[in-house]
């Protein structure tokens, strides 16, 4: 039986660094945390290689003083807290003082510091959670930490890392959330030698929305300002026109803090009921902002969930600032026109400033007179009838040409062919009158109830064939087996369609209702699984510019070749875009981003696992998208199309495993109207 003991403090360290330090990313959100709460305003983050060799964050905040920088470096050593009671109410980002011990204990540490009442900073180096000797450096106020080599100590941990790209993209999305939950904060992100991001750090959360977002999603949010008994919502939601296709624009943060939360992203998704589309999700910039005791954040040991004294009242206050939001915007896409022109003939001058009325009187005036006095044209005269033709005679042919006159070949050719009657009056009565010589030439008289073949002729000395003794009986084959009878399908017809989505098929005493995007979704998807997707790529007049969460765009930068073979060329256009300059040729162009973010999404779930189901996804997509719409005027033609997929059994699920389509029968419409 083994013995109870006490951990090697190392060994202790490792698995507590484990908790809190789970990729570079976790790294950078530690030490940009920390940053603001020293009271940093420009916060700079430089990666190389993912993060996982190179990581730097430099601020300008108060800086550790020299005599405090190994104790920062122990487990659950802090400066935020003193007493059991500071934990009813936090309101710093950290807390528990593990950050640095955790990032140390797995890592190659460099901290260089000073504080502002100190001439000269510090420089502290660690490996593996092991300090060295601090010694005195020149360095600007505040506080460097480099992280080098991460789980260089931990091969278990290091093996289960992406690829560079993934991690550097992990690490943006980090600096990202940091830059929305604190506009006051300028922050700086630097990957590879090549800056990404930079956020102006006035004060202004749409300042740091449209830094950080782009300008597009930007300029299609609507303020949220809303407060009360005790809890205070700010931010941005995106219009019920411009969700997007995934949750990766939702970002939500309390007291700061940004959090996941479940209870937050139902409030918002529950003031969008009946506003968006199916399928679309809802952006979102929200602060919201409660009494620190009313709020927990030590329930995760990341810090990314948080706890409320009163789910209830958050809900309500978060569901009523986004509705209120919604509805108080009353605006709505304008078309705006330029002035039309006059149609400009040869000669005519425009009138700038005219009326539509004195227009209108200018060219019915205009109509009326005559510009010119066209030259008459002489009377029409029919043209004379042509002279009668004299009847050609018929040349008499002559033995020595031996060739017919051609109008007597038109006569014997357009001539009917003469029946069996005539030829048998045309026989000799010499020959009729004789039983043997009718008997001789019975060969002549066709019998009219059959015909008979013409035999051919036999050659004049022809050698009789010898007896052949014992022959071998040739099988004859066997007759082929009679087809079985094809199953009788019941008729049926298409009696029309109904909110151009639903197409309605009648078949004896039961109504079909067939979703036809559903159905030629399917369509689509056999069509493309069996004979091999090829897609028909088209070049962009001028590339699609299309903004990912980083994560999503790294994953389908790393499967450049898989997009190629969907008919897409994307290259990095950098600050998490991609510049799509080749997509297929039946994708309209404002459907690209949405269709890349599918694709992302796909293979984020699936595509690192099982290549062949991430392909199947992604045809799921594609067929989808190539599939007509609900809503969509369709032709009769394609209709009979779809229905006849679904009649024949070909057609019963879409990809995605809904049904695509119901049946109803006679009696349960008839109970419907009380008629059984």
């Amino acid at each position: 039986m083994p013995t109870i003991q006490v951990l090697d403090s190392h060994v202790a360290d490792l698995i507590a660094a484990g908790e809190v330090v789970e990729r570079p990313a976790s790294v950078a959100k530690e030490l940009m945390e920390n940053a603001i709460d020293a009271g940093a305003s420009k916060v700079t983050v430089e990666i190389s290689h993912g993060g996982l060799t190179f990581l730097r964050v430099t601020d300008d905040g108060k800086g550790i003083p020299a005599g405090e920088l190994k104790t920062a470096f122990l487990r659950h050593a802090t400066s935020k807290l003193r007493t059991a009671y500071d934990l009813e109410a936090i309101g710093t980002l950290g807390f528990r003082g593990e950050a640095l011990a955790a990032i140390s204990a797995v890592s190659r540490v460099e901290v260089m510091t000073r504080t502002a009442d100190a001439p000269l900073g510090a420089s502290l180096a660690l490996e593996g959670g092991v300090p060295g000797e601090m010694e005195e450096a020149g360095c600007p106020l505040g506080t460097t930490m480099v992280v080098r080599d991460l789980f260089y100590n931990t091969p278990a941990r290091l093996k289960f890392m992406k690829k560079d790209s993934a991690e550097g993209a992990a690490v943006f999305g980090v600096v990202q959330r940091v830059a929305l939950s604190h506009p006051e904060v300028s922050v700086k992100f630097i990957r590879d030698g090549k800056q990404e991001l930079l956020t102006p750090g006035d004060g202004v959360l749409q300042s740091a929305v449209y830094a950080v977002l782009g300008r597009e999603l930007a300029l299609g949010l609507r303020e949220v300002k809303s407060g009360g008994d005790g809890i205070k919502v700010t931010g941005f939601v995106s219009q019920p026109a411009c969700c997007r296709a995934s949750r990766n624009w939702q970002f939500f943060f309390v007291n700061g803090r940004q959090v996941k939360s479940r209870l937050l992203m139902a409030a918002l998704e529950q003031a969008y009921q009946n506003q968006k589309m199916v399928g679309k999700f809802p952006a979102c910039v929200l602060h919201v902002e409660v009494k620190l005791s009313q709020v927990d954040v030590n329930v995760h040991p990341a810090k990314t969930e948080v706890k409320f004294g009163s789910e209830r009242e958050v809900f309500n206050a978060v569901y009523h600032a986004v509705l209120s939001a919604l509805e108080g915007d009353r605006s709505h896409p304008q078309a705006t026109f330029s002035p039309a022109r006059p149609k400009q003939t040869p000669g005519q001058t425009t009138l700038p400033g005219l009326s539509a009325q004195t227009y209108r009187q200018l060219t019915v005036a205009d109509t009326a007179v005559p510009r010119f006095s066209p030259k008459p044209r002489p009377a029409w005269t029919p043209p004379p009838a042509p002279a009668p033709r004299s009847p050609v005679p018929k040349r008499v042919p002559t033995v020595e040409s031996g060739v017919e006159n051609l109008v007597d070949k038109v006569d014997n050719f357009i001539q009917p062919v003469e029946n069996s009657v005539d030829k048998v009056d045309k026989i000799p009565q010499e020959i009729l009158s004789s039983p043997e010589n009718l008997e001789k030439h019975a060969q002549v008289i066709p019998d009219k109830s059959e015909s008979r073949p013409i035999p051919e002729p036999v050659a004049e000395s022809q050698p009789e064939a010898a007896p052949v003794e014992n022959p071998v009986e040739i099988p004859q084959p066997e007759a082929a087996p009679a087809p079985a009878p094809e199953p009788q399908v019941e008729p049926w017809r298409v009696a029309g369609e109904v909110l151009n989505t639903y197409i309605i098929v009648e078949q004896g005493d039961k109504v079909l209702l067939i979703d036809k995007h559903a159905a030629h979704e399917r369509m689509n998807f056999d069509r493309m699984k069996a004979q091999g997707y090829q897609a028909m790529a088209q070049t962009l007049l001028s590339p699609a510019i299309c903004r990912l969460a980083p994560e999503e765009q790294a994953v389908l930068l790393a499967n450049r070749p898989l997009l190629e073979q969907f008919g897409f060329q994307a290259d990095d256009f950098g600050g998490g875009t991609l510049a799509v300059r080749e997509a297929p040729d039946y994708l309209d162009v404002e459907d690209i981003p949405d269709t890349l973010t599918q694709l992302a999404q796909k293979l984020l779930t699936t595509g690192h696992a099982d290549p062949a189901a991430a392909r199947d996804e992604l045809l799921h997509t594609m067929a989808c998208k190539a599939a007509i719409k609900g809503g969509w005027k369709t032709s009769p033609q394609e209709l009979e199309r779809v229905a006849r997929a679904v009649m024949d059994g070909s057609v019963k699920y879409c990809p995605h495993g809904r049904p695509v389509a119901i049946e109803l029968t006679r009696k349960e419409l008839e109970k419907q109207f009380k008629r059984a």
